[in-house]
């Protein structure tokens, strides 16, 4: 009887053995912390825009000093994501502080028979590609006894990744700005040739928005064409952006087949 419990305590030895060193070669727990981090990226996604326009309460309807009075109006973007409400809003006191201002300069009737300025700022939502959103802030200034208004469009795009406005140069390859320069001009040269605009006189414009077909240039008033013909806009295809934009900052394209 002590012959068999001895040799059945000599097999259960490497048994017990085995299950040590087997436990040993597990793979350990992640600390708390890198499990949180994890936890916390999986859960984060990137949100789907959801925005209305609302007027911007102002301290007083119009704004009068020596050089006479502006009536404003201030639109801007309400979205679900804080950061860019505070981001527009924070654009418009500094574009436009005097319509922000409590002070009373000069009364209104003082500077009436100067005429009413208006300054008008639109901020609206257009589209949305992934990580990417664009908006346009619309503004519109005529000063009294102008022969008109000046408009002007500004896009704003960005990375709902990195929380970061994207401009041009953010988005484009290193040192490709030549390159992008003669595709841009090669896809719209029948347009720049009648009106007299050779290749060595268009310059990139930091202007931009991601169009149905390809990203968009906008050029000001005057720029390349008349006032009449309004803001000029000059589009480079998707198509030949592959080599000139970065990767990441590509809306997803169809892969077209060489048969």
């Amino acid at each position: 009887m002590t012959q068999y419990r001895i040799k059945q305590w000599l097999w259960a030895v490497p048994v017990s053995v085995a299950a040590v060193l087997m436990a040993g070669c597990q793979e350990k727990p992640a600390p708390q912390a890198q499990v949180d981090t994890v936890a916390k990226a999986q859960k984060q996604t990137i949100p789907l825009i959801q925005a209305k326009v609302i007027r911007v309460e102002l301290p007083k309807k119009q704004f009068c000093d020596a050089e006479g009075c502006t009536q404003y109006d201030l639109q801007t973007v309400q979205t679900q994501v804080p950061w860019i409400n505070e981001y527009f809003l924070a654009r418009l006191q500094k574009d436009v502080p005097d319509a922000f201002s409590t002070d009373k300069k000069i009364s209104a009737e003082t500077s009436a028979a100067k005429g009413l300025n208006q300054n008008t700022v639109y901020v609206q939502f257009i589209a949305q590609h992934t990580n990417l959103a664009t908006f346009v802030i619309q503004s519109y200034i005529y000063n009294a006894g102008a022969a008109h208004g000046m408009s002007h469009q500004e896009f704003v795009t960005f990375d709902l990744n990195t929380h970061k406005r994207l401009a041009l140069t953010d988005i484009l390859k290193p040192n490709v700005e030549a390159k992008v320069a003669d595709a841009l001009y090669e896809a719209n040269s029948n347009w720049l040739q009648q009106h007299n605009i050779e290749r060595a006189k268009l310059q990139l414009s930091d202007n931009y928005y991601y169009g149905v077909n390809g990203i968009v240039f906008v050029y000001p008033l005057y720029e390349l064409a008349s006032y009449a013909e309004g803001m000029s806009e000059l589009t480079l295809p998707y198509l030949m952006t592959k080599d000139l934009i970065k990767a990441e900052y590509l809306p997803s394209l169809p892969e077209y087949s060489n048969q």
